[in-house]
C-alpha cells in the first residue's frame, strides 16, 4: 500500500518496471510518461518498501558495519542547481558515490522530473528553460519540457513553444 508507483502486486511479486528504484536508477531511458507524476520528488531511489517492510520493522537488527554508513550524498538535492551541473562538476563530485550509476544525463533527468513535480516558481521555469535549451541531452531535453508542461504557468508555456521552433529531436518535440 505505501509504494507510490504500485509496483507490488497483490500476488506479493515486484514489478520492476515500475519501481523508482528502478526508474530512477538502472533505466537508462525515458521514465515512462504514466510514472512521471508517481516519482514525485524522488531523485535516487526510494526504498519506501524497506522503510515499511515488517521484517525489517520487527527482525532486522542495526548493524554498526561502516559499509552500511550513509554516504555524503544529499538526501534532499538543489534541484535547480544540480540541474545546471556540467559533465565535469558531476564527475568531480559524484565519480566515487552510486550516483555515477545513473550517469549525469541519468540524474538530470530525475532531477528534471522532480522539479515538474514541485510547485511552479520562477527559479524553476528558469532553470528548466535554461536546460532545454543548452543541454546536449536529448534525454534530459525530453524530460525538461515534460517538466515545464506540468507547471501549467504561463511563461513555462511560453519556454515549450520557444524551444519547439528549435528543437530538432523527435524525442524531445514530442
Amino acid at each position: 500500500d505505501a509504494c507510490p508507483t504500485s509496483c507490488i502486486l497483490p500476488d506479493r511479486t515486484l514489478d520492476s518496471r515500475r519501481c523508482i528504484s528502478y526508474l530512477t536508477i538502472e533505466n537508462k531511458e525515458s521514465i515512462p510518461l504514466d510514472l512521471r507524476v508517481s516519482v514525485a520528488d524522488w531523485v535516487f531511489g526510494c526504498d519506501i518498501c524497506q522503510q515499511v517492510c515488517p521484517w525489517n520493522i520487527r527482525f532486522a537488527p542495526p548493524t554498526g558495519d561502516p559499509a552500511f554508513s550513509p554516504l555524503s550524498v544529499p538526501v534532499h538535492p538543489d534541484l535547480i542547481g544540480e540541474l545546471q551541473l556540467t559533465p565535469q562538476e558531476f564527475n568531480r563530485k559524484y565519480r566515487h558515490t552510486p550516483l555515477a550509476r545513473a550517469k549525469r544525463r541519468g540524474y538530470l533527468r530525475n532531477l528534471a522530473v522532480a522539479l515538474g513535480n514541485s510547485s511552479a516558481s520562477k527559479r524553476s521555469i528558469a532553470a528548466l528553460t535554461d536546460c532545454l535549451g543548452r543541454e546536449p541531452e536529448p534525454l534530459v531535453r525530453a524530460h525538461a519540457a515534460w517538466a515545464l508542461g506540468q507547471l501549467q504557468r504561463l511563461d513555462a508555456r511560453t519556454a515549450l513553444a520557444d524551444a519547439l521552433r528549435h528543437e530538432t529531436d523527435p524525442g524531445v518535440r514530442d
